[in-house]
C-alpha cells in the first residue's frame, strides 16, 4: 500500500470521526463507531510510521505490515 492511499484512508477516516463528533447523543452503534475509527486511525498512522522509518533507514517500505491493534494499543510511551 502506498503512503497516498494509507493517507487518503486517514482522511476519510477523519472526516467520519469528525461527523460523529459533531452529533449530539451518540447512540450505542454511533458510539462503538468511533471507537473502532479511532482504533483504525491508530493502526494507519502505526503503518504510516513504519514505512517512513524503513524509508528512512534506505530500506523497502512495502515491508512494512500493519501491526494488530493490541500491539499497537499497549506501546509503552
Amino acid at each position: 500500500m502506498e503512503d497516498n492511499h494509507i493517507l487518503n484512508h486517514i482522511k476519510n477516516l477523519t472526516e467520519n470521526e469528525e461527523k460523529l463528533w459533531g452529533k449530539e447523543n451518540l447512540s450505542d452503534e454511533e458510539t462503538d463507531k468511533l471507537h473502532r475509527i479511532k482504533l483504525e486511525l491508530d493502526q494507519c498512522w502505526d503503518l504510516l510510521r513504519q514505512r517512513r522509518a524503513l524509508r528512512d533507514a534506505g530500506r523497502n517500505p512495502d515491508k512494512a505490515e500493519a501491526r494488530d491493534i493490541d500491539t499497537i494499543e499497549n506501546y509503552k510511551r
